[in-house]
């Protein structure tokens, strides 16, 4: 992994000394907006292997084939 020089060290910490990140009201932070947006959730191997198997095979992403069988599995429930 590159190293950062103390030239980029110094300019990266101007940066966020001038310009800290300030939380937003009401959950408009930049943290709570990525929370918003990715979930994160834990399975395991055999299911992952499955999962990039299944997605590449359709040319899809794993989160399209996650959600496709979500989608099923409710309709079929109602």
């Amino acid at each position: 992994m590159a190293q950062m020089t103390d030239e980029e060290a110094k300019r990266l910490d101007e940066k966020w000394t001038k310009n800290p990140p300030k939380p937003g009201p009401n959950g408009t932070g930049y943290f709570t907006q990525c929370k918003k947006t990715a979930h994160t959730v834990t399975i395991d191997s055999v299911s992952a292997n499955y999962l990039n198997t299944k997605a590449i095979a359709d040319h899809k992403t794993p989160a399209q084939i996650i959600s496709e069988l979500i989608r099923e599995k409710i309709a079929v429930s109602l």
